[in-house]
């Protein structure tokens, strides 16, 4: 890898590091290429339009890794409510191994934080979700759920995992992450018998 690209992902990593820890509004370029450890014109190289673009693609590289991790653990489980339960497991052993800090959800730091004030990065967080939910989706119509109730079904599974995510950074506890897992298991697995 070349010391250029080297300087392009540690500017990527050190502002998804920054923004998924503190937020959008809280960070600043300063603070990216100081933590970076790269010179503020290697910034503005790269991203010339600035955090906006930098945010942009943050946000997609973090869809990817969770799309990635989405894919991986379907690929473990038999069916999707098993798999649903496993992912929001892990997340909510991750979250209590950073001692409930060090991390924003996804739909706290980028969708709530970024859409209101920009529409491309509105954009990119609704593209986000929708790839979620068409993950989901996909292997709830292969457990033979029908397309209509497999869209609803995977909203409401992004919907209770991201609250569940917010409620267990709240109360510092993962008790809210495991309950959602729980709840979700059943509704997946039964998705098909209330179509």
């Amino acid at each position: 890898m070349s010391e250029k690209s080297n300087a392009r992902e540690s500017i990527v990593s050190t502002a998804a590091r920054l923004f998924f820890s503190q937020g959008y509004h809280a960070t600043g370029l300063n603070q990216i290429i100081k933590e970076s450890s790269t010179p503020k014109g290697s910034l503005y190289h790269y991203f010339p339009q600035g955090k906006e673009e930098l945010a942009h693609e943050c946000i997609q590289k973090a869809n990817e890794q969770i799309l990635q991790t989405f894919e991986k653990t379907f690929a473990a489980h038999d069916n999707t409510g098993d798999a649903i339960q496993r992912f929001i497991h892990d997340l909510a052993h991750e979250t209590e191994a950073a001692g409930f800090t060090g991390f924003l959800p996804f739909s706290f730091w980028a969708a709530v934080e970024t859409s209101c004030i920009s529409q491309q990065l509105r954009i990119a967080c609704q593209g986000v979700f929708a790839d979620w939910q068409n993950v989901i989706k996909k292997h709830l119509i292969l457990d033979g759920v029908g397309e209509e109730k497999a869209r609803e079904t995977a909203l409401l599974i992004i919907s209770l995992m991201e609250g569940a995510l917010i409620i267990s950074l709240t109360n510092q506890d993962k008790q809210p992450l495991l309950t959602a897992a729980e709840y979700l298991s059943v509704v997946t697995k039964n998705a098909k018998q209330i179509q």
